[in-house]
């Protein structure tokens, strides 16, 4: 299990995220997005507005993805 932030995968806040795959750190921060957007939180619609538009660019969307990997792999097990 490893723990990677909101901050870490592009959000604006510190609000912790656990997995044991970078795939589901990166589940649990877009649902993390949309329920903060979703509870009135603007501070948090510009990274939603970020993670939806990745999935329209695939090239730049899989850059995205494979840091985020990259950066879950290099973290220490909690």
């Amino acid at each position: 299990m490893k723990t990677m932030t909101c901050t870490q995968l592009g959000g604006p806040c510190e609000f912790a995220h656990h997995g044991s795959t970078a795939d589901e750190v990166i589940k649990a921060q877009d649902k993390h997005l949309k329920e903060m957007v979703a509870s009135g939180d603007a501070s948090h619609e510009s990274a939603l507005k970020e993670m939806k538009g990745r999935w329209k660019n695939p090239i730049s969307g899989m850059g995205w993805y494979r840091k985020a990997k990259r950066d879950f792999a290099a973290l220490p097990e909690n």
